[in-house]
């Protein structure tokens, strides 16, 4: 965990990111990933090293996300050697399903997959999803994966009824579910599962959702940040060498840093944030940046957080490389279904 002295020790459960590039930029995603993303893919020998390091700190079991982890099946395979070769279990893969073609092609490649250790596939359905995915190759991947003997994991299955009730052959439009379901669909998303309000999720829920002060923020606030900070029960590792400290997207840990105290010279941001939590944080960013509030109220600190560390990112922060990667924080266009 991230001790007093800012430290990641021991790991529990994670995953590892291929890729940022998706074919969907889906409303809810926490990672801000999509089609505008660097196409760029994890190279093989990154990857065993970075599950080395992650088995070396006692995480022996990781999933495959993205972005899209699908979109070069071949290095996905790569990636299941390379697990394989760091003495590393695949628990599952992620996909959206969006490249699925026909029944015979897509059983083929997951037999292949499956040759290489791809044991579960977990497949995303959800309104959001289905903005850009017809649910018809939802359906056909995971008639693929049986063929294949490749167990699924519908996530989430909840979903299934709802999208069920339109046609799978094209994608629909959130708004297409609001006129069948009720205005308050969207919000009622968030009571059926948990979704966490970073990334693109923000943009999305805040309008539905009450806002605070910035004063009541700051206030209602624990002192520090260290739970979220030294959270390791749901950690990623990215392409690029980063580790993503629990759910906190766009913050960064370098690997080589792992399991050593991080030094505040080196990191600024995350051990202000660590030891002084939002408040601080906030404080340090107005003292020495001149940040502002961009909006007059806040639905929450990590909506305060993120706020802040576009506002660096905005005016050339370079002190740390901290806040990646880069295109994390690039403004894209509306992630609405074209």
């Amino acid at each position: 965990m991230l001790d007093r002295r800012v430290k990641i020790g021991r790991l529990v459960s994670g995953g590892l990111i291929t890729t940022y590039a998706c074919t969907s930029a889906c409303r809810h995603c926490l990672y801000n990933s999509g089609p505008r993303r660097e196409k760029r893919y994890i190279d093989p020998a990154i990857a065993e090293e970075h599950l080395r390091l992650v088995r070396s700190l006692g995480c022996a079991v990781v999933h495959i996300g993205g972005g899209e982890p699908m979109l070069r099946p071949e290095g996905l395979g790569a990636v299941l050697d390379a697990a394989r070769l760091a003495g590393v279990s695949v628990d599952y893969v992620e996909t959206n399903a969006a490249w699925f073609a026909d029944a015979e092609s897509a059983a083929v490649l997951l037999s292949e997959l499956r040759a290489r250790g791809l044991h579960t596939l977990l497949v995303s359905i959800s309104p959001f999803h289905n903005e850009h995915i017809p649910f018809g190759r939802t359906r056909g991947v995971m008639d693929a994966a049986a063929r294949a003997g490749v167990r699924v994991f519908p996530w989430v299955a909840e979903f299934v009824a709802d999208l069920s009730g339109f046609d799978p052959s094209r994608p629909h439009a959130l708004v297409e579910y609001e006129k069948r379901f009720g205005k308050d669909y969207l919000s009622g998303i968030l009571r059926r599962y948990w979704i966490h309000l970073g990334g693109r999720a923000l943009e999305t829920f805040r309008p539905m959702l009450r806002a605070r002060t910035l004063e009541h923020v700051l206030r209602e606030q624990p002192e520090d940040c260290s739970r979220e900070l030294g959270d390791t029960s749901h950690f990623h590792v990215d392409l690029f060498g980063n580790y993503i400290p629990g759910l906190c997207a766009g913050l960064a840990v370098a690997c080589e840093d792992l399991g050593r105290p991080l030094a505040k010279e080196t990191y600024p941001l995350l051990t202000r944030l660590f030891a002084k939590g939002i408040r601080g944080f906030y404080e340090m960013a107005a003292a020495d940046f001149g940040f502002r509030p961009s909006r007059e109220g806040y639905i929450g600190k990590c909506d305060l957080c993120t706020d802040i560390r576009r506002f660096l990112v905005s005016r050339g922060y370079d002190r740390s490389s901290e806040l990646s990667p880069e295109g994390f924080y690039s403004r894209h266009p509306d992630p609405g279904a074209a």
